[in-house]
């Protein structure tokens, strides 16, 4: 047995499995994985990485394993190993290729199978009789005891929220794990939390709700990713990336590529590299802009193209960028009082009006380079029928 010192946990043990995962090329790959992208344009200090934070989800699991009386020693190295194992689909800069690696080759980053099934992870999985198909399924939460890691409140969300604030700097990631950990338990099969841990799991919401205001949709955030994915699928369009090779890139395979791109990824390249980002053209909510706009998610090229038309630039000097609509998956966790389970939704009126606040936070933009922002701002108002939500007053108001 060994420890390392991790800033967030502290002292961390790996035993014998541990230590031979992490040996794995495949695990090594997730330092050079950054955790937040290009937050890190916004919060210098965000370069921590994916394997740091799996280091992190392995300790809070097997602080919740100890809790837990029904699982036996033989899962317990399973949800070890499969904790420790949870991000190793990420393609580089983590969330920002996921859905172009998902557009070309049909794999979210937890579609782990066929990575856990070869190479140097399958020898180590092997050497120690545990099942990679049984580890897949875990990681997806599609077991008893994979709720422990991903489902309505996991460990996941529990060490990315702790970690995203430490490095960040951001003072909104404060949420009482250790006291949530300790009221979780399995009962009629789903991981539920004791009424004693109600309050620990409104602070995990209120850590969240808070943090993708500040950190995860950050403008400055939604603009850096947003150049990034359009010039790695530009790449792949013009055949100078590999879609499946881009998975088991790092960051920094990618950024060489697209700094030898000779299209518009390379220009966009050059962009981030000196912090010359587009701006902001159009930001607005839902109120401005209704629900009818996310018809256009995932197919924006469109709407680009008749921005551009409009306001006489080049469609690659525009990029607009709809969120999907917020949701909050943890209102569904339960809670076990005395009599009966509840979602935590109806068990804390607090944590209820927090949807609400998440849907007026919600903003899509409309990024172009400074110059074109006044004739793509206008042009897209138009396309986009934004309505003026700022009440004009009158002295007479006042």
């Amino acid at each position: 047995m060994t420890v390392v010192l991790d800033p967030v946990h502290g002292y961390i043990e790996l035993d014998e499995i541990v230590q031979e995962i992490l040996a794995t090329p495949q695990m090594q790959r997730l330092r050079r994985v950054r955790q937040l992208g290009y937050s890190n344009l916004v919060y210098p200090g965000a370069n921590h990485t994916r394997f740091e934070h799996s280091l992190g989800v392995m300790h809070l699991a097997s602080m919740l394993m100890k809790n837990v009386n029904t699982v036996d020693e033989e899962k317990k190295n399973e949800l070890r190993a499969a904790s420790l194992l949870h991000d190793v689909g990420h393609g580089p800069f983590s969330h920002v290729t996921e859905n172009i690696i998902d557009k070309y080759t049909r794999r979210r980053h937890d579609d782990v199978r066929e990575i856990l099934g070869k190479g140097e992870i399958k020898d180590v999985l092997d050497k120690y009789g545990i099942s990679s198909g049984n580890l897949a399924k875990h990681i997806k939460g599609e077991t008893s005891i994979g709720q422990i890691l991903s489902s309505e409140i996991d460990v996941d969300r529990m060490d990315y929220l702790v970690r995203d604030a430490h490095y960040t700097g951001v003072a909104f990631g404060v949420v009482d794990y250790n006291r949530l950990i300790n009221q979780m338990q399995f009962y009629e099969n789903r991981l539920v939390v004791a009424q004693g841990g109600l309050k620990a799991a409104e602070s995990l919401l209120v850590s969240r709700f808070w943090m993708n205001t500040s950190v995860y949709y950050h403008h400055v955030t939604r603009i850096s990713e947003a150049m990034c994915s359009t010039a790695v699928e530009d790449m792949i369009e013009n055949g100078e990336l590999d879609p499946v090779g881009l998975r088991q890139m790092d960051d920094i395979d990618l950024v060489a590529a697209m700094r030898k791109s000779r299209g518009h990824g390379g220009e966009l390249a050059r962009r981030l590299d000196s912090r010359q980002l587009y701006k902001r053209a159009l930001y607005a909510g839902l109120d401005a802009v209704g629900k009818s706009v996310l018809k256009h998610r995932g197919k924006t090229s469109r709407v680009e193209n008749e921005i551009a038309e409009l306001a006489g630039v080049d469609p690659k000097d525009i990029l607009v960028d709809i969120p999907k609509m917020p949701e909050m998956l943890e209102m569904r966790a339960l809670i076990k009082t005395d009599s009966r389970m509840v979602p935590l939704n109806e068990a804390s009126h607090f944590v209820s009006i927090l949807q609400q606040a998440h849907m007026d936070n919600w903003r899509m933009g409309v990024y172009t380079p400074k110059e074109h922002c006044e004739a793509v701002g206008k042009a897209a108002r138009e396309v986009f029928d934004v309505k003026k939500t700022i009440k004009q007053f009158k002295l007479s108001d006042l």
